[in-house]
């Protein structure tokens, strides 16, 4: 199965259409980013300084087969791994992915986590928006989400922090994780690349080589230009306009400024530390994370793929998916926590559900949202703690069950977001931040 390809055949790039997921340039969603700090800075706005990377393991993480093992359940569903001791006495995980072990006292994991629905697309939507998706739901038809993402509500409520998106998915936009009715100030800032590509850079940030020097000073007159067009009679007459010309000359500002392209330079980083994240894709992504937080971004989404593992199961977690997981997440643990960003860096890791507890006859897993598992860390999470359970041969929650509604109340509650609030959509119909959910505060 390619790698780019869920079990039903779609091309995620198919899903994203150029006006929501194409990157953020000049001439438009950049500067709403601007604009919407500058409303922030108006109101005063204060929150707590926290920020959130969510790993989202697109297909399905089978966690029968890593965090949540059965060891003692019949051959047909404890499949072929062993159980490894954590750090943390009375929790044990997969041998597969050791240096994760390590540091299990610095996340917590709920065990009993389930949903009602085991099909891409309205899976993925529920768990990255916090709401099911209601009839007529296509994904492949409507890139742009029912719901708001986790990260759209974060850069409606909060706002820019400092010069740099507040919101931000690599290395590709998912489908859910558009603004839907909150608009394109809430939009994210799509990097659109593969961190570990060796030609790696992030278009609209950083000039391609081609761009010269001469062409930057092009545009830079086009904005005078501008300002002058705007100084006469008609300029007077649209303020709208006046304020998109300052904010698309900040954005130019930005595009080529040291401390935005600093921020999303891989390569300024130490190479034994890129190699301890991982040379591939999900390590990197891991560590362009870490970067983008600690330069202030508010929510970075990580769309890792593939993990819909209906085939080989065991040979493909064993070759590939566990041991990029287990150094580029230890590692962005262990590298968060000495630069004493742990506590206020939320890390949260799932897929849209888990894998069918039976092994079929392909040696592999097929969907199961009854019960899965949901590891959560930092950010003001207690670590090293094991919550809820799934019965012996993980089908279902056996106690503290907990589903996407939670997970969305417990988010923005640690970052400082009112969960009584609501939104209203341009036809001025009320819909709640959150949708019965509750703060999860046994992980407090």
């Amino acid at each position: 199965m390619p790698a780019n390809r869920l079990c039903n055949g779609v091309n995620r790039r198919d899903f994203i259409h150029l006006g929501v997921a194409g990157a953020f340039g000049l001439g438009l969603n950049l500067p709403s980013l601007l604009q919407a700090q500058e409303r922030a800075r108006a109101r005063g706005q204060e929150t707590r300084d926290v920020s959130v990377i969510y790993l989202f393991l697109h297909g399905g993480l089978s966690t029968i087969d890593s965090f949540d093992m059965k060891p003692d359940a019949p051959a047909e569903f404890r499949g072929e791994f062993n159980q490894i001791p954590t750090n943390v006495n009375g929790i044990q995980v997969c041998e597969h992915i050791p240096r994760l072990a390590r540091q299990q006292d610095k996340f917590s994991l709920i065990r009993s986590f389930r949903h009602h629905n085991s099909d891409h697309g309205a899976a993925d939507h529920f768990m990255l928006t916090g709401y099911f998706p209601g009839a007529g739901f296509n994904p492949s038809v409507s890139p742009n989400n029912q719901r708001p993402a986790f990260g759209s509500v974060i850069a409606r409520k909060l706002g820019p922090r400092g010069g740099v998106p507040p919101y931000v998915c690599l290395p590709r936009m998912h489908p859910s994780t558009g603004p839907a009715y909150l608009g394109t100030t809430a939009s994210p800032f799509v990097i659109d690349a593969d961190p570990n590509a060796p030609n790696f850079s992030v278009p609209d940030i950083v000039p391609p080589p081609a761009l010269a020097t001469s062409r930057l000073e092009n545009r830079r007159e086009l904005l005078r230009q501008l300002d002058r067009y705007q100084d006469s009679a008609e300029r007077s007459a649209n303020q709208h306009a006046r304020a998109v010309s300052d904010f698309q000359r900040e954005a130019f500002n930005l595009m080529v400024s040291p401390d935005a392209r600093r921020a999303f330079d891989l390569q300024s980083e130490p190479a034994r530390l890129r190699d301890e994240y991982g040379r591939h894709t999900l390590g990197q992504s891991c560590l362009m994370a870490r970067r983008l937080v600690e330069a202030g971004v508010r929510c970075v989404t990580i769309d890792h793929s593939n993990w819909d593992t209906h085939d080989n199961n065991f040979l493909t977690l064993r070759r590939e998916l566990l041991p990029a997981l287990d150094s580029g997440l230890s590692t962005l643990f262990r590298d968060l926590s000495e630069r004493g960003m742990l506590d206020r860096t939320l890390v949260v890791v799932t897929g849209e559900f888990g894998r069918t507890p039976r092994i079929n006859r392909n040696a592999g897993r097929d969907h199961w949202g009854p019960a899965f598992t949901v590891a959560l860390g930092g950010g003001g999470i207690q670590g090293g703690r094991a919550i809820g359970a799934s019965d012996a041969r993980a089908e279902r929650p056996t106690r503290d069950p907990h589903g996407p509604e939670n997970l969305a109340a417990t988010i923005y509650h640690l970052m400082g977001i009112d969960i009584s609030e609501e939104f209203h959509t341009a036809e001025g119909r009320p819909v709640p931040i959150v949708s019965n959910g509750r703060v999860m505060r046994e992980l407090l």
